[in-house]
C-alpha cells in the first residue's frame, strides 16, 4: 500500500453532504489535487464521493519548492 493518494475532483457537487466531505478533503472545485495521507480514514471519505473524483495511490506527496 503506497503511503498517499492523489486526489483530484472532476465533477461540481450538488449534496450538503457531498460539499462537506468535498471541504473536509482540501478539494475546492472541479479540477483542484490535493495529496492525502493514505489513512482508513481518507479512504472512508474519498469512498462517500468517489463519483466526484479521481484518485491514485502515490509514494509521496510532491515537496513544494522554496521561493
Amino acid at each position: 500500500m503506497k503511503s498517499h493518494l492523489h486526489v483530484v475532483q472532476q465533477r461540481a457537487v450538488s449534496n450538503r453532504d457531498h460539499l462537506a466531505t468535498i471541504h473536509g478533503l482540501g478539494l475546492r472545485g472541479p479540477r483542484s489535487e490535493v495529496w492525502v495521507k493514505n489513512t482508513p480514514s481518507f479512504r472512508g471519505a474519498v469512498k462517500k464521493v468517489l463519483h466526484l473524483v479521481t484518485v491514485e495511490e502515490v509514494d509521496a506527496a510532491p515537496t513544494k519548492k522554496a521561493k
